[in-house]
C-alpha cells in the first residue's frame, strides 16, 4: 500500500527512509494475491469513509443555506452565493460557517455546549475561527456533523454509530463506540457499533439481565460513568480484550425523561480526568443519539393535554383490569426535563388511599395529588424509574401517604408499576381490613399447626378448615370426624379424659379442653389439644360447638427432654455435692482449719490454713512438719493442681509419700527427685509444686529445695526477703527430675514463711509483683508468731478463690 489511512479518510505517506539507508538495498516483493485483495478492501472502506464524512459535511452546509433561505427571503442559489461571500469575509472554511449559522439559529443544547466548551478551555484551545486540518476542527463543527449523519440515518443506528466515531468521538481519542438499547427486562442489545472487529460485535449482541456491564452501571444509576481504567474497574464490556487497560465513557441516551439505551465510548488508553466540557459534549452526543432512537411521535414536549393512540390504548387496557388502575404521563419542562407525572385516567375501580373520589385526581399532577409520594425512595422515585428504564416493578405491602387537611393519612397497598410507550401504568390495590385479618388469621393457624371446626348438632353437618384435614392426616375430600367419634381416633388410655371432655360440653354445656393421643390413618401418633365451646340457641338449647385443634406434639416432646434433663442435672448435681463434701471431710481430716503450734527443739512451727470459699473449690494445698529419728526436722508445703475430689486425694498421696520418705535421711533435694518419681507413675493425672527443707536444730541450718514452687521468705531483724529461686520443676511434669539444693543459716528470732501461691496470687498482677508485696507486708508486722500470720492472712491481695496456706518458723 502507498501510505497510511487515518479514521477520517485522511492519507498520509509512508515514513522516509533513515538518512544514509539505500532504499534500494532491500528488494521490493511482489504483491500476493490476498495482498491485493486486502489493500482493495482498505481503499473501499477508506472511500466509504471519506463519502460519509463528505456527505455529513454537506447535509451541514445545506441546513445552513436553509437557514439563509428562511432569513433573506431569498432563492437556494443567492443562499450559495451568500454562503461563499460570508466564507470570505469571514475567512473560514463552509463548514465551520454553517456550524456557526446553525448554532445562532437553533440555540439548543448543542449550541451551548459549543460555546461554553469554547469559553472554558481558554486560550489553550483554538476557537471555531481557528480551524485547522481534517480531524482538528472546532467543538461546534464536530457536533452539527455529527448530527447531520445521524439524523441523515436515523433509521439506522449502524450507521449512526459510524458517524458519531468518524465525525465526533475520533478527533477525542475514540477508537470505538457501541450504542447499545434498553430492553425492559433488563437486558441490552447492541445496537449499533463502530471500531470493534466484527467477532466482538458478534459475541456482544445481547447483555442479559443482571450481567454487570459498564453499560449496564450507567442504565442503572442513570448518569455518566468514566472509567480510568477497564481492567481495574472489574466490569466486562465489549472490546474489553481489545483495550484492557483503556479508558471507558458510558451516558445514558435518552429524551422527556425516558432512557433508551447507552452510548458507550472506548479508548485504547487510560483515560485522565476529563473537563466538564468533554462531559457536556459526551452527554449532547448521547442526546443526539437518542432522538434517533426515540420512536414517539414528535410533539410539544410542554403540553399535556393531547392524548397519543398508545395512551388511548392504555386507557382501554387499564379498564379491563379487575384492579384499580391509574394512567400516567410525563409532564416535561420548556428543556425537556420530566417535571411530574399527569394522571390522564384513573380506572372505574380506582381507590383513593384517603377515599377521595376519582374525579378529584382523575387529570391532576401527580405531586398535586400526592405530595408525600415525593420522598426520598418514594413512589414518585419508583415512577420515574420504571418511565425511565422500562423495567417494571412490583412490591406487596408497600406504605402509601397522602394528606387530608394537612394531616398525614397512611395506608398499605401491592403496587405494580410499569411502562408502555410514553405512559406509565400504575397498579395499586388498597388492603381491606377484614381480607387482612382473615389472611393473618390463616398464617397465625398454619404457624401455630392450629385447626378450626364447627359441628352443628341439629343438622350434623360438621366443617372442618384445610388446617384441620392436615393435623388428622386426612385429604380434603374425606367426611370429618365427629366430636363423639374422637375416641375411636386416640389412644385406649386416653378414652376416660375424652369422655370427661364431652360430658363437660354437650351435657353441662360447658367450655372444655383436652389433650390426647390422635391416631391417624398413616400410622403416626401425634399429640392434640381440643379447646371447644357450646353455642346456644335463643331458648338456651344447644345448637352447635365450634373449637379448635392444636398439634402440640413439638411442645410434649419439648416438655418430656427438659423433665428428662431437669431430672439429669438434678443427679448430676447431687453427686458433685457428695462429691464436694466428702473431699472437703478429707482435707480437713488431714490438715484441720486451726491445728496447734508445733513445738520442735530450736523453734516454733504455727500454721494457718484458710480453705476456699465455696465447697466447690476444694484444692490439694498441704503443710507438715515432721521430726525425724535423727533430730532433725522436715518442714514442707505443697500444692496440687486443681480442686475437687481428685486434688484432694492427690494432696493425701503426696503428702504421706513425703513422709515415708524423709525417714530415710536422703537430703531435700533427693526427698523431691523421690515424689516426682510417686507423682508421675503412681498418681495418675496429677501434678503439683512443693518446698521441702530439712533443718539442723544444732547447727541451725536450713536445706531446702523446691519443685515449681514459691520460694520462702526470710523475716530478720526489720527486713525480709525472698530466697533466692533454685532450679526445679513441677512434680509429675517428667519421669526423671534432678532437683538442687541450696542452704541458709538461721539466726536466733529468724521468722520463716512458706506458703502456697493462694496467699499472694492476683489476675491482675504478675508473681513477681504480688511476691514482692508479700515481703513488705512481712517486714512491717511486728509481735509473736501467731499475730505476725493471722496480720498476714487478713491483708492479703489474693483474689483467686484458692486455698490458703502459710507455715511460720520461728527460729528459738
Amino acid at each position: 500500500m502507498s501510505g497510511e489511512t487515518t479514521r477520517n479518510g485522511a492519507v498520509h505517506p509512508p515514513s522516509a527512509p533513515a538518512a544514509g539507508q539505500n532504499a534500494c538495498a532491500i528488494p521490493q516483493q511482489s504483491p500476493t494475491p490476498l495482498g491485493r485483495l486486502v489493500a482493495t478492501v482498505e481503499r473501499l472502506r477508506r472511500e466509504v469513509l471519506e463519502a460519509q464524512a463528505a456527505a455529513d459535511g454537506r447535509a451541514l452546509v445545506e441546513l445552513a443555506k436553509g437557514i439563509l433561505i428562511g432569513q433573506l427571503n431569498c432563492t437556494p442559489a443567492a443562499a450559495a452565493r451568500q454562503l461563499d461571500v460570508l466564507c470570505g469575509e469571514s475567512g473560514t472554511s463552509r463548514l465551520e460557517l454553517a456550524a456557526d449559522i446553525v448554532n445562532q439559529a437553533s440555540r439548543d443544547q448543542v449550541s451551548e455546549i459549543a460555546a461554553a466548551f469554547v469559553e472554558g478551555a481558554g486560550a489553550g484551545t483554538r476557537t471555531g475561527r481557528d480551524a485547522g486540518p481534517a480531524g482538528q476542527a472546532t467543538v461546534s463543527v464536530r457536533l452539527r456533523t455529527a448530527e447531520s449523519g445521524m439524523l441523515a440515518a436515523a433509521s439506522d443506528t449502524q450507521a449512526v454509530a459510524e458517524s458519531l466515531l468518524t465525525n465526533a468521538l475520533g478527533p477525542l481519542g475514540a477508537v470505538a463506540v457501541a450504542v447499545w438499547t434498553a430492553v425492559p427486562d433488563g437486558s441490552l442489545a447492541l445496537a449499533g457499533h463502530a471500531g470493534f472487529p466484527p467477532g466482538e460485535a458478534l459475541r456482544w449482541r445481547h447483555v442479559p439481565p443482571g450481567v454487570s456491564t459498564v453499560a449496564g452501571l450507567a442504565l442503572r444509576e442513570r448518569r455518566l460513568v468514566t472509567l480510568s481504567r477497564l481492567g481495574r474497574a472489574g466490569l466486562p464490556s465489549i472490546g474489553h480484550l481489545q483495550w484492557p487497560e483503556g479508558g471507558r465513557m458510558a451516558v445514558p441516551t435518552g429524551t422527556g425523561g425516558r432512557i433508551h439505551g447507552v452510548l458507550e465510548i472506548c479508548w485504547p488508553q487510560p483515560l485522565a480526568p476529563q473537563p466538564p466540557q468533554i462531559e457536556r459534549q459526551v452527554e449532547a452526543l448521547a442526546e443526539l443519539c437518542a432522538r434517533t432512537m426515540d420512536a414517539a411521535p414528535p410533539g410539544d414536549p410542554t403540553t399535556a393535554d393531547a392524548v397519543l393512540p398508545d395512551v388511548a390504548e392504555l386507557i382501554d387496557l387499564a379498564e379491563g383490569l379487575q384492579d384499580p388502575a391509574v394512567v400516567l404521563t410525563p409532564v416535561l419542562d420548556p428543556e425537556g426535563r420530566l417535571t411530574d407525572f399527569r394522571i390522564r385516567y384513573a380506572g372505574s375501580r380506582f381507590v383513593d388511599p384517603v377515599g377521595r373520589p376519582r374525579g378529584d385526581v382523575n387529570g391532576a399532577l401527580l405531586l398535586e395529588a400526592y405530595p408525600m409520594a415525593a420522598a426520598e425512595n418514594g413512589l414518585f422515585d419508583i415512577i420515574e424509574r420504571v418511565h425511565a428504564t422500562g423495567e417494571p416493578f412490583r412490591a406487596e405491602r408497600m406504605s402509601l401517604t397522602a394528606l387530608v387537611d394537612q394531616i398525614p393519612l397512611t395506608s398499605v397497598a401491592d403496587i405494580s408499576v410499569s411502562r408502555h410507550g410514553a405512559a406509565v401504568l400504575l397498579i395499586w390495590r388498597i388492603e381491606d381490613e377484614t381480607a387482612r385479618l382473615a389472611n393473618l388469621l390463616q398464617h397465625a393457624q398454619r404457624l401455630g399447626r392450629i385447626g378450626g371446626f364447627e359441628e352443628n348438632l341439629a343438622t350434623g353437618e360438621t366443617t372442618w378448615n384445610a388446617q384441620l384435614y392436615a393435623l388428622h392426616g386426612l385429604p380434603a375430600t374425606a367426611p370429618p370426624v365427629r366430636l363423639r367419634e374422637l375416641p375411636g381416633h386416640a389412644h385406649p388410655d386416653d378414652s376416660a379424659a375424652l369422655g370427661r371432655f364431652l360430658r363437660a360440653l354437650l351435657r353441662h354445656r360447658r367450655p372444655s379442653s383436652v389433650s390426647f393421643r390422635l391416631q391417624r390413618p398413616d400410622g403416626i401418633t401425634r399429640h392434640i389439644r381440643v379447646v371447644a365451646e357450646p353455642v346456644l340457641d335463643a331458648d338456651q338449647r344447644l345448637h352447635a360447638v365450634r373449637g379448635a385443634y392444636q398439634d402440640i406434639s413439638a411442645q410434649h416432646w419439648t416438655e418430656v427432654a427438659l423433665a428428662a434433663t431437669r431430672d439429669q442435672l438434678a443427679h448430676t448435681e447431687a453427686e458433685s455435692a457428695e462429691r464436694n463434701r466428702l473431699a472437703l471431710q478429707l482435707q480437713h481430716a488431714i490438715m484441720p482449719v486451726t491445728p496447734q503450734a508445733v513445738e520442735a527443739p530450736g523453734m516454733r512451727v504455727a500454721v494457718r490454713y484458710r480453705p476456699a470459699e465455696t465447697e466447690s473449690l476444694v484444692g490439694g494445698d498441704w503443710y507438715d512438719t515432721v521430726v525425724l529419728p535423727s533430730g532433725l526436722i522436715m518442714l514442707s508445703v505443697g500444692d496440687v493442681a486443681g480442686h475437687g475430689i481428685e486434688a484432694a486425694t492427690g494432696m493425701v498421696v503426696l503428702r504421706n509419700a513425703l513422709r515415708g520418705l524423709a525417714v530415710t535421711g536422703a537430703g531435700p533435694g533427693q526427698l523431691l527427685s523421690w515424689l516426682n518419681t510417686v507423682t508421675h507413675n503412681l498418681a495418675k493425672h496429677v501434678t503439683a509444686t512443693a518446698v521441702c527443707g530439712i533443718y539442723d536444730p544444732c547447727t541451725r541450718v536450713l536445706r531446702w529445695a523446691r519443685a515449681g514452687h514459691l520460694p520462702p521468705v526470710l523475716v530478720r531483724g526489720g527486713g525480709a526477703e525472698a530466697f533466692p529461686l533454685i532450679e526445679g520443676l513441677l512434680l509429675g511434669a517428667l519421669p526423671d527430675v534432678v532437683y538442687g539444693e541450696r542452704e541458709v543459716r538461721l539466726e536466733p528470732d529468724d521468722t520463716l514463711l512458706m506458703f502456697t501461691d493462694g496467699l499472694v496470687e492476683r489476675r491482675d498482677s504478675s508473681v513477681q509483683d504480688s511476691l514482692g508485696h508479700l515481703v513488705n507486708a512481712a517486714a512491717a508486722g511486728a509481735g509473736d508468731l501467731d499475730a505476725r500470720l493471722d496480720r498476714l492472712l487478713a491483708g492479703s491481695r489474693s483474689d483467686t478463690d484458692d486455698d490458703t496456706c502459710v507455715i511460720g518458723i520461728q527460729v528459738g
